[in-house]
């Protein structure tokens, strides 16, 4: 008898490792580099952003947030340790040539960029970078408390809003933004704004909200919420970001 317990031991033991192995995978720790470098218009809200992103990565216990404006830590060596990079940029960054090549191959190959509000009011001048978070900034004709229409009710970054929802906050229009290129997962309800306010410049009146894409392997999520500090401590939008965020590691 005392001889079977070895082998006892041994099966036991590897069940348990079996049994193991899935649970350190669900609870593998993804890297996110959080870009806030201002080359623009520097928004009041960043700092409290950071603190709120980075409470919520160490509530989730599946992300960590590191934070930072000096884009130097955007090339192909430091990329490799995080899963996702984040923008909450404005103009033009100070990339060089290479780091944006290193930036369009971190997504390509697999990996997920997040833009926050006015990271489509950045690189205009680049026109990659464009076709990568899927539009540019066009002026924000309203600041205001408006309806958002969930346009896909099964998306984990949407899907906890119902099929509308109230929110004051700065709302963006965007240029060369087409649904051939995107999935809208959130567009404004233009009967709860002035359309006839001299910035509105989409004839189609089309204002998405928020978007995913493709790129190469890697995944794209863009939420044009985000401007006002109500809106970060808002447990919606808190979800919304956490989830989209999710959805571009591919966890």
């Amino acid at each position: 008898m005392h001889t079977r317990l070895p082998c006892l031991f041994a099966l036991f033991a590897a069940f348990g490792l079996a049994a193991a192995e899935p649970r350190a995978a669900a609870d593998e720790l993804h890297k996110v580099l959080y870009i806030t470098h201002s080359a623009g218009y520097r928004h009041e809200v960043l700092p409290l952003s950071i603190q709120i992103l980075e409470d919520l990565g160490a509530k989730s216990g599946w992300f960590e947030v590191t934070a930072t404006e000096d884009v130097a830590e955007l090339t192909a060596a430091s990329l490799e340790q995080y899963a996702a990079v984040v923008f909450y940029t404005t103009g033009e960054l100070p990339f060089s040539a290479q780091q944006k090549a290193d930036l369009l191959a971190f997504v390509e190959g697999g990996k997920g960029f997040v833009g926050i509000h006015s990271a489509t009011d950045t690189f205009y001048e680049w026109p990659e970078y464009g076709r990568l978070i899927g539009g540019y900034f066009d002026r924000h004709p309203w600041h205001q408390e408006v309806t958002i229409r969930v346009e896909d009710r099964e998306h984990p970054a949407t899907r906890h809003f119902g099929e509308t929802f109230r929110i004051t906050d700065e709302i963006y229009q965007f240029k060369d933004f087409s649904r051939a290129n995107v999935h809208v997962l959130l567009g404004l309800d233009t009967a709860s704004v002035d359309l006839t306010l001299p910035d509105v410049h989409r004839a189609d009146r089309d204002f998405g909200i928020a978007w995913t894409r493709s790129q190469g392997k890697g995944r794209v999520f863009y939420t044009a919420l985000g401007h006002r500090p109500e809106v970060w401590r808002d447990a919606r939008f808190q979800r919304h970001l956490v989830e989209g965020l999710r959805w571009a590691i591919a966890d």
